[in-house]
C-alpha cells in the first residue's frame, strides 16, 4: 500500500514538474468581447498562412516580374563594362534577386496562388503614374500609350531603355546601369509602400518579414548605386532617371 502511494506520488510529481518547464501557451486573440483562447502551433502557423489579400498576391506576382528585369539587366554586364566595381555589385544585385524571387515563387505555391497576373500575361501594362503609389494602378489608363517606351509597371525600364542600356558600353554603359538600377529599386520600394496602404495588406507573418528584408537591402543598394555615381561625377541630380 505505501509502495502504491509512493508510485502515484512520484507519478504526480513528474506531471506537475512537466508542466512547470512546458512552454507558456500561445493565445489566438479573440474577437471584440470574447476571451483569448490557447491554441496549437500547428494552428498556429496555419493561422499565420491564411491572414494574406488578394493585393499581397498580386504584389508577389508583379515583384516577380519587376526582379527578373534587374537580373536581365546584370546579365549585360559582362561583355559591356571594364568595371569591377560595377561587375560587383551587379553580380550582388542578382544573387539577391534571384534568391528573393525564389522566396515569393514558394510564397505563393504554398498558397495555391498562381505565379503570374493574367492582366501581365495578356500585356496590359502597369505603367505610368501611380495614383496609389501602387503596382499596376496608373492615372489615364484610357489613354492610347506607345508599348516600346511604357515601363510595364513602376520602377521598371521600358523596352527603349532596356535596349539603349543593351546598346551602350564601358562609361556609358555604367552610368546607364547605375541609373537605370537605381530608378529599379526605387520602384520596388514605391510599390512596397503601395502595397503597406492598402487596408490588411502586408501583415501576413511571412510577408511581412519579406517586405522588411526588401526594403532594407535594396535602400543599402541604391546608396552604395549613388556613392559609385558620385565617384564617377556624375551630376547627382539625374540619378534615379533613365534616358
Amino acid at each position: 500500500m505505501r509502495r502504491t502511494r509512493l508510485i502515484a506520488g512520484l507519478g504526480c510529481a513528474l506531471v506537475c514538474a512537466a508542466g512547470a518547464s512546458a512552454s507558456p501557451p500561445i493565445m489566438q486573440p479573440g474577437a471584440p468581447g470574447q476571451d483569448a483562447r490557447p491554441i496549437t502551433p500547428e494552428q498556429s502557423v496555419a493561422l499565420s498562412r491564411t491572414g494574406y489579400t488578394p493585393a499581397d498576391v498580386r504584389f508577389m506576382q508583379h515583384m516577380i516580374v519587376h526582379h527578373q528585369q534587374a537580373v536581365d539587366m546584370v546579365a549585360m554586364i559582362e561583355a559591356r563594362t571594364d568595371s569591377e566595381t560595377v561587375a560587383r555589385m551587379g553580380r550582388r544585385i542578382a544573387l539577391t534577386q534571384e534568391g528573393e524571387m525564389a522566396q515569393m515563387r514558394r510564397w505563393l505555391e504554398a498558397r495555391g496562388e498562381p505565379l503570374s497576373d493574367a492582366d501581365l500575361q495578356s500585356g496590359h501594362h502597369h505603367g505610368g503614374a501611380q495614383g496609389h503609389g501602387g503596382h499596376g494602378d496608373h492615372a489615364g489608363s484610357d489613354a492610347p500609350r506607345d508599348p516600346y517606351h511604357t515601363p510595364l509597371m513602376t520602377g521598371m525600364l521600358s523596352p527603349a531603355q532596356m535596349d539603349a542600356l543593351a546598346a551602350a558600353q564601358g562609361a556609358e554603359f555604367d552610368r546607364l546601369f547605375l541609373e537605370g538600377m537605381i530608378h529599379h529599386h526605387q520602384g520596388a520600394l514605391i510599390m512596397v509602400d503601395g502595397l503597406l496602404a492598402r487596408p490588411g495588406a502586408g501583415e501576413e507573418t511571412t510577408l511581412s518579414e519579406f517586405l522588411t528584408h526588401v526594403v532594407a537591402d535594396q535602400s543599402a543598394e541604391i546608396l552604395r548605386m549613388r556613392n559609385m555615381l558620385s565617384a564617377m561625377d556624375v551630376d547627382p541630380s539625374h540619378e534615379g532617371h533613365v534616358h
